[in-house]
């Protein structure tokens, strides 16, 4: 027995910094220290902390460039919603209006129907880690350029719309971006659970966000909110600038109309890809509106008011977080559509539920089912996407989704705003409820073999 000592510097970034090394100091043979110095086989995705740091809810924790991008998401994402709820306040006080409202909402999703393929072709094309820097970055300057023009008090209208629409512009290219990223952080077995976990984060600011925004707009005024909004960006930047990630090839080049093309022909022939996208468009379309039609079930069906509003909203969101972070616990590999059908199918019963309560506390009750229902579904189809298409098309069937998810709510609350002229919130909401059970059973029977994925 030779005595040895051997200094091992861990090299992967999420294991230990690499100013710390790691001393081990035994007696070994010649043998071991052959072995030592031999390359072992990698690991199935990248190197992450001791499986025993942290509960199965925070599995993708374990990573060291997610622990970084969520916890800049974390915060930036609070500021989004602070700005939310601020700039709808700023529209209001400027024009007194609630058509002006929708006009700036609508404006703001607008770009993602034009440009969230293209966003899908650049995140495959490019560094989606530099990208995401950049529409950060414009994002950051947006909110900026807003608290300013709010602050000297020259803010028009038009710059409000203008601001919107660059903001929705910008988004159309992080989107594909960001959730394309999410598996080269964690890797295929985590990837569910950080998706999960990034709803959770999201689901979180829905609810400390305008909770906050609520109490600044008096105390900094809505200048402040936005500027706040500003700073908070710098945390996602700064995470995103620290993450290590592999160098990175151009997986496609060419004319971006073919590129785009490539991915629509890849969705449509998938019959997963081509199934799964239907459901997310049809709830997109008539299942949301339910949100938009809140203040008024709020103000003429349960007669609670502004208060009872936003008790609403907060029961739906908790029942969203819950959702998030219960899908985090599971650790499906096989057969998580069922959870797509299960959640389908319970959000329709949950929605046609509400749509029947005439009472506030029923209502309350009934809110955290939907927001449970609703992201369990989106996250869990979501996970399925990323994990079946080739990683050279995961950009451009994530800007699909996208556009499907995001761009198709305008014409969803169109939709609701319309059927609820004709037969009142709660027609439109029960409509929309029947539409999105049917097609859900539909596609399920028609298409077994989702059934196994």
């Amino acid at each position: 027995m030779a005595a040895a000592r051997i200094e091992l510097r861990v090299m992967e970034n999420d294991k230990i910094s690499d100013s710390e090394p790691i001393i081990f100091s035994h007696c070994m043979t010649k043998d071991d220290i052959t072995m030592a110095g031999q390359k072992q086989p990698a690991q199935d995705g990248p190197a992450r902390l001791s499986d025993q740091r942290l509960p199965t809810t925070f599995a993708a924790l374990r990573h060291r460039n997610f622990r970084l991008f969520w916890s800049g998401q974390l915060v930036s994402l609070i500021g989004t919603w602070m700005q939310n709820v601020a700039q709808g306040w700023l529209v209001l006080t400027l024009t007194n209006s609630a058509f002006m409202l929708g006009v700036v909402s609508a404006i703001g999703s607008l770009p993602v129907l034009f440009l969230a393929l293209p966003g899908g072709v650049a995140a495959d094309r490019f560094p989606k880690r530099n990208l995401l820097l950049i529409t950060q970055s414009l994002a950051m300057l947006l909110a900026l350029i807003l608290a300013l023009l709010t602050r000297l008090q020259i803010v028009k209208i038009w710059q409000v719309v203008a601001i919107a629409a660059l903001a929705g512009s910008a988004f159309a290219f992080d989107a594909p971006s960001r959730q394309a990223l999410v598996i080269e952080l964690v890797g295929r077995q985590d990837l569910l659970n950080a998706i999960a976990l990034n709803s959770a984060i999201f689901n979180a600011a829905r609810i400390i966000g305008p909770a906050l925004a609520g109490m600044l707009i008096s105390i900094i005024g809505m200048a402040g909110c936005f500027f706040l909004n500003s700073l908070s960006f710098l945390a996602v930047i700064v995470g995103l600038w620290l993450i290590r990630l592999p160098g990175h090839e151009a997986k496609t080049s060419g004319p971006v109309l073919r590129d785009m093309k490539e991915g629509l022909v890849l969705a449509w022939n998938d019959v997963r890809v081509r199934s799964l996208i239907a459901i997310i468009a049809i709830f997109s379309i008539c299942g949301m509106p339910y949100a938009m039609l809140m203040p008024v079930f709020a103000r003429d069906v349960l007669n609670v008011g502004a208060r009872g509003l936003g008790f609403l909203m907060t029961a739906n969101g908790v029942g969203a977080l819950t959702g998030a972070l219960g899908l985090a616990s599971l650790k499906w590999k096989r057969g998580r559509a069922r959870l797509v059908l299960i959640s389908g199918i319970a959000f329709a019963l949950a929605l046609a539920s509400f749509s029947l309560s005439r009472t506030f506390w029923l209502s309350l009750a009934i809110l955290p089912l939907v927001g449970w229902s609703m992201v369990s579904q989106t996250a869990t189809i979501n996970t399925i996407l990323q994990s079946v298409v080739p990683d050279n098309m995961r950009g451009r069937v994530m800007s699909l989704y996208t556009l499907v998810f995001m761009g198709m709510m305008p014409f969803g609350s169109f939709l609701g705003g319309a059927l609820a002229q004709r037969w009142g919130a709660p027609g439109a909401v029960r409509i929309g409820a029947a539409v999105c059970l049917v097609s859900t059973l539909a596609i399920f029977w028609r298409r077994r073999e989702l059934m196994d994925v």
